[in-house]
């Protein structure tokens, strides 16, 4: 027997699937295939951990719409360096990578928490469960973090990450790659991506590059070389800004 289902009068809230029409138009106006699918066949283990029932829209309250203001004090003073870390220099082609963190309309998101993971230049991770048969390099761990400043603006020094083997399939390399996470001013701001380098020859071949359908948002994805934040004789230098919500929003993971 089916329970009764009593309506809201006026003054009831609204319920959560009546809110699913407030969702913001920022979503709407994305292209479709600007983000990839929970469910990509070509990369594997998404079939394993992507939802198997519909989403459900929740309304935003005050706890999803704010957070905690990062600090400065909280980052330590090398961390956004991950050649200084250790008492050694890691082996590999030195890097600078900053850009900007920008909202839906494009303006500044100051204090905003930038956190990088990467493998090292023989494209093998500081990880337990790394098994590739790649050497640790013993000056370098591969995580560093920044907040950005009052113009957004998040730098990072490391080395290049070389490309690895993943076992999707038959002979899979991922492309050379740095993961980001991004905190904004609110926990819905929260983004999780990866930035590749120009020209990588293994961009036709890696699933999860291209589970990002919209080649204009799959571009987003790649970092720019700039000659004008190169430092002469020291590091090469590469740009990268992230929007963390919007139609120019960079892909999500």
């Amino acid at each position: 027997m089916s329970p009764t289902v009593t309506e809201p009068t006026t003054s009831s809230p609204p319920r959560l699937w009546d809110r699913a029409a407030d969702t913001p138009t920022s979503y709407v106006r994305e292209d479709e295939g600007a983000h990839p699918p929970l469910d990509y066949a070509p990369y594997k283990s998404t079939r394993l951990r992507h939802p198997t029932q519909p989403l459900v829209y929740l309304p935003q309250t005050v706890t999803e719409i704010t957070g905690p203001q990062l600090a400065g004090e909280r980052v330590g003073e090398l961390d956004h360096d991950l050649t200084r870390q250790h008492e050694g220099e890691p082996i590999g082609e030195r890097l600078i990578v900053g850009g900007r963190v920008l909202d839906t309309e494009g303006k500044p998101l100051r204090d905003t928490l930038v956190e990088i993971w990467q493998a090292n230049a023989a494209g093998r991770y500081r990880h337990r469960w790394d098994r590739w048969p790649a050497p640790l390099d013993p000056n370098f761990s591969g995580a560093g973090r920044c907040v950005t400043d009052d113009e957004g603006r998040y730098r990072f020094v490391t080395i290049k990450p070389g490309p690895y083997p993943w076992g999707n399939h038959h002979n899979a390399w991922r492309p050379a790659h740095i993961h980001f996470s991004l905190l904004g001013r609110a926990f819905v701001q929260r983004l999780v991506t990866q930035m590749y380098f120009p020209g990588d020859p293994l961009f036709p071949y890696d699933p999860i590059f291209n589970s990002v359908r919209d080649e204009t948002a799959r571009e987003r994805l790649v970092a720019s070389f700039s000659i004008h934040a190169t430092q002469p004789n020291w590091a090469a230098a590469y740009e990268f800004d992230l929007y963390l919500r919007g139609p120019g929003a960079t892909p999500i993971e």
